[in-house]
């Protein structure tokens, strides 16, 4: 072990904990991109291709707007259908693209914590590593999105309950001007209670297992047990007043890190939106038909490795959070500390 890598492993403020991971970042730019690049060629190309299936097999992507409304007059269950069609082939692409990009996540972890704790590692031990945990971590990947439903059903009950009494009175209630005013109101107020529910149960699914890959890529735990560490590491709080609670402190960090890679994705995105809206209104399935893919690929490869420059960043952060964690929990920089010091006589 290189004690010269312990000097400064202590337990971080906030401000710290965002200094140091970007100071990683930068230090370690090629390694961390190599790491992450993979993954996201991977994932560019599985977007890609359910894209354009998406688009030969559902005529009602590529349809104007007033096509689009005759085919509903005379077919409105086809158009369900394949409206249906396409939004389940979208959840299990984003299934799979948040797994995948956990997994790279379990890759960085690798690197970066033993590097932190003075011990050498490469990025291929990233590698080796998440294949070495692919089929546990699968199972406990599985196993939270059991959890997210749940979590969702759950949080968007109220607003559900709101839109289906604003339905109730709007169909009950056809001749009373009253009711006609309630069930817009109710309605409403459903759509928005049930968006806020869904975006609460986003933010408890992301902060609940938020350590679940530092965990994979550290600790010899099942599946289970892994769940339950990460459940253990995010819990309760470290220190008194309200950024104590564990919770916020990682929201706090989880947020910042979001709006960072939200920046970036736009910028990076760029080159896809300047040759989408050389064609037309990008939103419009006609026009976004008609960009060439000859022009379309280049770009988005453009966007795929600036999104492997910036997204480690976000990775080494969710590290340093656990490897903090566990300095302030069972004071593992202490206990790092006692196994270089030299034996008393």
């Amino acid at each position: 072990m290189n004690a010269t890598g312990l000097k400064e492993l202590r337990p971080l403020a906030l401000g710290e904990l965002i200094d140091r991971s970007a100071t990683f970042w930068r230090a370690h730019i090629k390694p961390l991109f190599l790491l992450c690049f993979g993954f996201e060629l991977v994932n560019a190309i599985l977007s890609k291709g359910v894209q354009l299936l998406l688009e030969r097999t559902s005529p009602v992507l590529k349809m104007a707007q007033p096509e689009l409304q005759a085919r509903m007059e005379s077919d409105m269950t086809g158009v369900l259908f394949e409206f249906g069609t396409v939004m389940l082939s979208f959840c299990v692409l984003t299934v799979v693209l948040i797994w995948s990009y956990w997994l790279s996540a379990i890759a960085v972890a690798r690197y970066v914590v033993p590097l932190q704790l003075g011990e050498s590692a490469r990025p291929s031990d990233g590698l080796r590593r998440g294949l070495h945990r692919l089929g546990s971590f699968t199972g406990a990947y599985l196993l939270t999105q059991l959890w997210a439903i749940g979590a969702t059903l759950l949080a968007t009950l109220p607003g559900g309950l709101l839109l289906g009494l604003g339905l109730v009175f709007a169909s009950g209630g056809a001749n009373s001007r009253a009711a006609t005013v309630a069930s817009f109101v109710l309605i409403g107020l459903g759509f928005i209670v049930a968006g806020l529910g869904w975006l609460a149960a986003l933010l408890w699914y992301f902060l609940r297992f938020a350590l679940l890959s530092p965990v994979f890529a550290m600790e010899d735990l099942s599946a289970f047990g892994s769940l339950r560490r990460s459940g253990q590491l995010i819990s309760g709080r470290v220190e008194r007043g309200f950024l104590g609670h564990v919770k916020v402190r990682a929201m706090i960090l989880f947020t910042i890190v979001a709006g960072i890679l939200l920046a970036v994705s736009l910028v990076s995105g760029l080159p896809v939106w300047i040759v989408r809206l050389a064609y037309g209104n990008p939103f419009d399935p006609v026009a976004a038909a008609a960009v060439p893919q000859s022009l379309l690929v280049p770009a988005e490869l453009l966007q795929v490795v600036g999104q492997s420059v910036f997204t480690p960043l976000a990775l080494v952060f969710s590290a340093m959070f656990y490897l903090d964690m566990r300095m302030r929990r069972e004071g593992l920089d202490l206990e790092r500390r006692l196994d270089v010091l030299p034996p008393s006589s």
